[in-house]
């Protein structure tokens, strides 16, 4: 992967020589190398468009084809700001001057050189396989206030084989978009005059929601939680209390004044349900409790990151908090971890698992978060399961257990998480009264088995690609008519499948039979039952599934049987 970053580095400095030599005025910002690429924000003279994509890899291939080697110098920092402000190049100029060392770097290529930590191949020509992808807007440094520049997306690999892989991935990854899916299947929308990141469920999105929702709650009852609900909106001195007011403030929306008092939509639910437990005196015999809630909470983020569901403002948690003993907390790990397996393998995910220990920036003791690192790292080891360490990644309360999920084209994707947590527990006084008569803090698992309700839907429609298996299927059955002279039947038998509630609907439109069964194949419907004059003569009806062309022809009280048993199982 190291060869990878700096190949793909090297090619953002020959793409960016290019855009310099074609738009002559372009102000460079930064271009760094990406997990799957590199990219360069310019401030341009002109906007570039897609036609200019071309033109750009031509001159960038005449680079390469050039061989020129790679150099390095430092400058002292004066010097670096004099030498960038001469050549009109002001973004650099504001980087160094932020920068803390007295000396910068920077690398030169043939007639381009750019401030720079490297490192770089030895020359161009190492550079043998790339492309620009697309063009999208990025504010310098992430912030609305300041200017909007141009960033273009490129990827570079050692060979043309490699690349032309990874494009055949892109094309697949954009077949399966939920954001085109969900507006081709009618699953949600986000609409401009309600505001960016806020999503509007239409009915098929919300059937889908719902089943998942209604699953949900029936497996968190089997397994001993009981179900609660908090408010949206809590007074602000509780998030001061809880840490998140210094921790995750840039994370929260503003206040909001009510009667003199100040109030903050939650971005968490966790402080909810602390109140809750402490509205009366506990004794170690009722731990643990489990408490689960589908919680929905609010989150600044910028609109340069929001991304249909998977990055949005509002969502909805499938959150739960385990008030437990010190001795009871490595067991509750364990139930966790075998929920979310069950969860994730009943969904058709594969999933990886990474231990995200002590960020940088973190609340309470440290013999705390080493106690709650090790509660975490012995459950795991007990499950039996291969993870990775993930140093630094946990939020600032507690270690956490991320199970990222892998989808069906090889990428992960956040999910559930499991975080245990001593310092909330302290900081509220989470207290129960122990055998000995006296008070002792409670021990705090926070935990979600798929994630927010909004991330987990966007996963789950690109890794179905929008063919939901028949249990998730808003519509299950279409019931089809071959003429007029079948409407009676067919209506009779899609009264049959409303009574079994079987989620289906009709389509008895004057279209031809082929066009009828292409249109419920786009919609990607599981079953079609086809009625023509035999089925109606014998009382039965003609099975079509949405991917296999054979015809299957039985009575409806067979093919409701089999659908029965398909949903239950989840297949």
């Amino acid at each position: 992967m190291q060869d990878l970053e700096r190949l793909r580095h090297s090619a953002s400095h020959i793409m960016a020589q290019a855009v310099m030599e074609m738009f002559p005025g372009t102000k460079l910002a930064i271009g760094p190398a990406i997990k799957d690429g590199f990219y360069y924000d310019f401030d341009l003279p002109r906007p570039i468009t897609p036609d200019d994509l071309p033109k750009i890899e031509d001159r960038m291939q005449e680079i390469i084809d050039g061989k020129h080697p790679f150099t390095h110098r430092t400058m002292t920092k004066d010097e670096a700001i004099a030498y960038f402000r001469n050549k009109g190049q002001d973004y650099k100029v504001e980087i160094i001057e932020d920068l803390g060392e007295s000396t910068v770097s920077l690398f030169a290529h043939d007639t381009f050189e750019d401030l720079c930590r490297g490192p770089h191949v030895e020359h161009t020509g190492e550079v043998k396989a790339f492309k620009l992808l697309q063009l999208a807007g990025a504010y310098w440094r992430g912030d609305e206030k300041n200017k909007m520049l141009q960033r273009i997306y490129g990827t570079a690999f050692d060979s043309q084989k490699e690349l032309k892989k990874y494009l055949l991935f892109l094309e697949e990854a954009k077949k399966r978009d939920h954001r085109k899916i969900g507006k081709d299947l009618d699953l949600f929308s986000i609409q401009d005059q309600a505001g960016p990141g806020l999503v509007f469920w239409h009915p098929k999105g919300a059937c889908i929601r719902n089943i998942i929702e209604t699953f949900w709650r029936n497996e968190h009852l089997k397994n001993g939680y009981d179900l609660v609900y908090i408010p949206h909106i809590l007074k602000s001195d509780l998030w001061k209390t809880s840490g998140h007011w210094e921790y995750y403030r840039d994370n929260m929306y503003s206040p909001i004044q009510i009667d003199e008092q100040e109030f903050v939509l939650k971005p968490m639910n966790c402080p909810g349900h602390i109140l809750m437990y402490k509205s009366k005196l506990r004794s170690y015999r009722e731990l643990p409790l489990r408490w689960a809630e589908l919680g929905t909470v609010y989150r600044y983020e910028r609109s340069g990151v929001l991304h249909g569901l998977l990055r949005v403002r509002g969502f909805t948690q499938d959150d739960a908090h385990i008030f437990c003993l010190p001795e009871q907390l490595e067991q509750e790990i364990e139930n966790v971890l075998n929920m979310t397996s069950f969860m994730m393998k009943t969904f058709g995910f594969n999933y990886n698992i990474y231990l995200s220990t002590q960020p940088e920036k973190y609340a309470g003791t440290q013999n705390n978060w080493d106690a709650a690192t090790k509660a975490l790292e012995e459950a795991l080891k007990t499950h039996n399961v291969p993870y990775q360490v993930d140093p630094g990644e946990g939020v600032f309360y507690g270690p956490k257990i991320d199970i990222k999920l892998i989808d069906a084209l090889g990428r992960e994707w956040q999910g559930p998480t499991i975080q245990v947590d001593f310092n909330l527990p302290q900081r509220f006084n989470v207290a129960y009264i122990g055998s000995d008569g006296q008070e002792h803090n409670a021990v705090m698992v926070h935990r979600t088995v798929l994630g927010s309700m909004e991330r987990f839907m966007g996963v789950l429609t690109e890794h179905y690609a929008g063919a939901f298996p028949a249990w998730l299927s808003p519509v299950q059955v279409r019931v089809i008519n071959l003429s007029d002279n079948e409407l009676n039947y067919s209506r009779k038998i899609y009264d049959i499948l409303r009574q079994e509630l079987i989620r289906c609907d009709t389509d008895f439109s004057d279209e031809k039979l082929g066009n009828k069964i292409r249109k419920a194949q786009v919609e990607q419907i599981p079953y079609m039952l086809v009625i023509g004059a035999k089925e109606v003569e014998n009382n039965v009806v003609c099975v079509r599934h949405r991917r296999n062309k054979e015809l299957l022809t039985i009575p409806v009280e067979e093919f409701i049987r089999n659908l029965k048993v398909e949903v239950e199982q989840k297949q």
